[in-house]
């Protein structure tokens, strides 16, 4: 089994950006979602409430980003605000970059600010993790990881990019994965902890180049892979210690089982 494709998503539930290689910090994959836009209560808006969303285009660069190619700058000094990644979910700490409101708020057709994580070590995980254990902005888990062969038994008639991964795999058995969790499996020269299989959500009924919603794959799985009242696809990964030196994964890489 090998590494077949990298996504990181910049933004929370903007485009995705593909990549050959892709370091890998404590709290994800560098760069994958350390923004997000939120509302006028400071929590957080994704595709569940805002599909156009997927017409987002973040690329970065050293020291900020491009979104729809309005330049917009890391905002060092910007604005300290108190924000939720859920309304749910515990408070935290975020800069605003105030050039992206008005792009934000037109686009989404709702008030809308870009929040930025300065420090992304303030995030604990919620759940199946230690208490060290840091996330971005992203739902719940640092990595996403999906198996190709998984992809096809499901055929549920939606591309793969529907489930918002970061690793996708191939070269396996279909549903291999499952047997993962609770142990520790190694891309390249990285080990990752799985901490559980990922519930999906609305969000993988949306198509990600128009921004339509769906039925499927939620009927389908809802049909085959319901544990418990979850509907399982891909599971979730937590990057072990990375001490000092940078920690790459890479397209071509082999995935190893290690307990």
């Amino acid at each position: 089994m090998h590494i077949s494709a990298l996504y990181t998503y910049p933004v929370k539930g903007c485009r995705r950006l593909a990549h050959d290689a892709a370091v890998t910090e404590p709290w994800g994959l560098a760069g994958d979602r350390r923004w997000m836009a939120i509302d006028a209560d400071g929590v957080g808006i994704t595709q569940r409430q805002a599909p156009a969303l997927t017409r987002l285009r973040a690329v970065p660069r050293p020291g900020g980003l491009s979104l729809n190619g309005v330049d917009v700058a890391e905002p060092v000094d910007g604005p300290k605000a108190t924000i939720r990644v859920f309304s749910s979910r515990p408070p935290l700490t975020a800069r605003l970059a105030d050039p992206a409101q008005e792009l934000l708020t037109e686009l989404l057709g709702r008030p809308a600010r870009l929040a930025w994580l300065a420090d992304p070590t303030v995030r604990p995980i919620a759940r199946n993790a230690r208490d060290s254990d840091r996330v971005s902005f992203a739902d719940g888990f640092p990595v996403l990881l999906v198996n190709e062969a998984s992809h096809i038994a499901l055929d549920a008639g939606v591309p793969i990019v529907n489930f918002r991964p970061n690793v996708v795999v191939s070269g396996g058995a279909a549903w291999e994965e499952d047997s993962w969790v609770g142990g520790r499996i190694r891309l390249g020269e990285v080990t990752f902890r799985v901490a559980e299989g990922c519930n999906r959500c609305v969000v993988s009924t949306i198509d990600q180049e128009t921004g339509e919603r769906g039925r499927e794959p939620l009927r389908t799985l809802g049909r085959v892979r319901r544990v418990d009242g979850r509907l399982l696809f891909g599971v979730n990964l937590i990057p072990e210690e990375l001490p000092g030196e940078t920690h790459v994964i890479r397209a071509g890489e082999t995935v190893l089982r290690l307990s």
